[in-house]
């Protein structure tokens, strides 16, 4: 059984749902009898979680069952990636400390930020783990188009005593493409780690549940965000309970 179907059974969100899992929220006793029913045992083993025996006949599920159950897919759009990448730069591009990796970790926070506040991408990039924290797969050839098209271009600099590539915008972005709510969100992102330096935010980013919970190399999951704890959950749980 997913979370996801759980969740809907007990007529909560998932990440609500995944709450209870990680013992964040407790369950009412509603809820409770609900879940004894769908695991087929009497409400008082699942309170005092003892396990009831069953014989359980296993079936292979059909096709159309398995589609059914599985975990939604990462949308990516590349588009809004150009957008949002122009108004990051436009708005803190400009900051001595903001380079390529510091570029790189701010795009995985405004991204895996919003999946876990609104449960959808807003660029849906593919970030990977290495051992300078998350690292956007994409970022590379669009920062290469948006040079070749005049959007942005490269500069070379030196930050303290290390060299620094940092890339400044030559146009404005299409605010057509991105909401308020957009917006508002990646201006909290810039507000909040804008400020730190290569080696601070590669630091926070690798304390955070979605790059410690992947294989080096790996992409991170986005679902992960929901088993982040209190220094990095940016979803007020309290307000679904």
């Amino acid at each position: 059984m997913t979370q996801e179907y759980l969740a809907s059974e007990l007529d909560l969100s998932r990440p609500t749902y995944i709450q209870i899992e990680r013992g964040g929220r407790e369950l009412t006793i509603v809820e409770a009898k609900k879940l004894a029913g769908i695991f087929d045992v009497s409400l008082e083993d699942f309170l005092a979680g003892r396990e009831t025996k069953h014989t359980v006949k296993l079936t292979k599920p059909s096709a159309r069952k398995t589609d059914a159950l599985q975990i939604r897919v990462t949308e990516k759009n590349l588009d809004t990636f150009r957008q949002v990448l122009l108004y990051v730069l436009n708005k803190v591009g400009g900051k001595p400390n903001v380079g390529e990796t510091v570029l790189h970790k701010l795009l995985y926070f405004i991204d895996f930020d919003y999946y876990e506040k609104f449960e959808e991408n807003l660029m849906g990039a593919t970030y990977i783990k290495n051992r300078h924290g998350p690292t956007s797969v994409e970022l590379g050839s669009i920062l290469k188009d948006m040079q070749e098209s005049g959007d942005i271009e490269a500069v070379r600099s030196q930050y303290f005593k290390y060299g620094q590539k940092k890339y400044l915008p030559l146009k404005r972005p299409n605010l057509d493409a991105l909401s308020a709510r957009d917006v508002e969100h990646i201006d909290g992102v810039l507000a909040r780690l804008s400020d730190k330096n290569a080696k601070e935010i590669e630091q926070y980013s690798h304390e955070d549940i979605p790059w410690k919970s992947a294989q080096d190399g790996e992409p991170l999951s986005y679902e992960s965000v929901f088993y982040r704890d209190e220094r990095y959950s940016v979803r007020n749980y309290d307000d679904e309970l």
